[in-house]
């Protein structure tokens, strides 16, 4: 089996996990949902400026891989990404604190002010971890740093709110929670330099032959508008929730998407591991490989999103039987969890349309879109928040517009430019699938007790896929489930 497979499955798993540790940590924090809000805030705050820091650093790091490891300046150009990041947050903090400095009003009800001794040092912690997550991406090796992203945060969150619950004391859960981003950043230089030994090196004569300095900036410049875009889009939301209605419904809104968002963590690895192969895809001018490349895996995406999102949609209110302090508020905010999860599904749909415009010589569009899409989420929000009394519904009213929009634009541009297009016959079986399982497991009668119903409803969703798959062959299960894969699993 290739790496591309052992990876990807591999870092599934290690999504998974981390998705349980975050579904027990749920029936944690649902017992003050004011300060798991709070901490849900930090995070996307931190992301959102550590974008201007990177300055899309780190994406060079994998576009221009290929042509420094001909020349072995891969080093180097990973060295100077590192220092100007630095640099970077030098000069942002100096803004940062220049703009509360001259403009006092500001700290007035800001949120963001008030927990920047926490925040602000996160940007570098995680400024510098993107850019090592993005070099090792070009070894295929992503499941290690899949524990740095997608664990360590979680950790991070539960042991910060234990302490809080138990010593009641905010600034040294902060402290605890920022350790930890700090010790995921060290693992990335361990794992990097175990993969290929680190070694530190400014020379800048590759960077002055033939201008490639202008090539870099050009490159990295048009990848961080592009990024800025989608990390907007993606924690604009959770940053404008606790800014202008409530931590508490942030902690809300939260614990909805992150169950929700189980759907999209086999995604997570088949997208960082597949940048490198569609760029040489490009290279190689095989643009049919690719679409047949990008069928095959939109439909996995989307076909395992919806077995589990099926799973998430009829046993979700027996779930919120389990938090009795904070089940009634989830249990109200409900229509969330099909607002969100159609707007992820569709996104599965596209498979990694994003990354077949970013690795081409078309690039800047994504800049466009990106950007388009930052707009309209935020403009999506403000008038939900302002003109509307639909709370985080409004909210997540607005992620699907603007998410589905975003899609639908990339689609339509890939298919014009490429001719790829990542939609099969066998997603709509899929669909029509789901919504027997779904509507077969509502209508059945419920138990009187709420752990058999969350058992039983999303077992039998499991059994009508797996009999429909069987006899309509939507995904060919018996292609990945071997003895041979099962083994290369245990290869690390």
């Amino acid at each position: 089996m290739s790496v591309v497979a052992r990876q990807s499955f591999k870092y599934s798993i290690i999504g998974y996990l981390g998705f349980l540790l975050g579904t027990v940590s749920i029936f944690i924090f649902q017992s003050d949902l004011d300060y798991y809000g709070k901490l849900r805030y930090i995070l996307p705050a931190a992301q959102m400026y550590m974008t201007v820091v990177v300055f899309g650093l780190s994406f060079s790091n994998v576009y221009f891989f290929g042509r420094l490891k001909e020349v072995n300046k891969q080093q180097n150009f990973l060295s100077w990404s590192l220092l100007l990041v630095t640099i970077n947050f030098v000069f942002f903090t100096a803004i940062f604190f220049a703009v509360f400095y001259f403009f006092p009003s500001l700290k007035e009800d800001s949120k963001l002010w008030s927990l920047r001794k926490v925040i602000v040092p996160l940007i570098l912690v995680l400024s510098l971890s993107s850019v090592f997550n993005k070099y090792v991406s070009n070894f295929k090796r992503i499941v290690v740093p899949n524990i740095f992203e997608n664990l360590f945060p979680k950790i991070a969150n539960l042991l910060a709110f234990g302490l809080f619950v138990f010593v009641d004391v905010e600034s040294i859960s902060f402290v605890v929670f920022f350790v930890v981003f700090l010790l995921s950043f060290f693992g990335y230089i361990f794992y990097t330099n175990k993969l290929e030994k680190i070694k530190l090196d400014f020379n800048t004569d590759f960077l002055k032959e033939n201008h490639f300095w202008k090539e870099v900036f050009s490159y990295s410049f048009y990848g961080f508008l592009g990024n800025l875009g989608s990390v907007l889009a993606l924690n604009i939301s959770s940053y404008m929730i606790s800014e202008y209605l409530s931590f508490e419904e942030n902690g809300v809104y939260a614990t909805i998407f992150s169950i929700v968002q189980l759907i999209s963590i086999p995604a997570m690895g088949l997208y960082n591991i597949s940048a490198p192969i569609i760029s040489k895809h490009f290279a190689d001018e095989t643009i049919k490989d690719l679409d047949v490349y990008y069928k095959k895996t939109s439909l996995s995406l989307f076909f395992l999103g919806l077995v589990l999102f099926s799973c998430i949609a009829v046993g979700y209110p027996y779930l919120t039987d389990f938090m009795p302090k904070s089940g009634k508020l989830l249990l109200e905010a409900q229509p969330l969890v099909w607002v969100i999860g159609f707007a992820l599904l569709f996104e599965l749909a596209t498979g990694f349309n994003s990354h077949i415009i970013s690795m081409s010589k078309y690039y800047r569009f994504n800049i466009y879109v990106m950007l388009f899409l930052a707009v309209l989420t935020t403009s999506l929000n403000f008038y939900f928040i302002n003109k509307t009394s639909l709370g985080i519904l409004g909210i997540s009213i607005s992620y699907a517009v603007s998410l589905t929009i975003f899609n639908l634009t990339k689609i339509a541009f890939n298919y014009y430019q490429f001719k790829v297009s990542p939609f099969t016959i066998e997603m709509l079986y899929s669909v029509i699938l789901a919504t027997l399982a779904i509507s077969l497991a509502i209508v059945l009668p419920n138990f009187s007790n709420s752990f058999l119903n969350l058992v039983y409803k999303p077992t039998l969703v499991l059994i009508i896929f797996f009999v429909g798959n069987h006899f309509m062959r939507i995904y060919p299960l018996d292609k990945f489930l071997t003895k041979d894969f099962l083994k290369s699993l245990f290869k690390f």
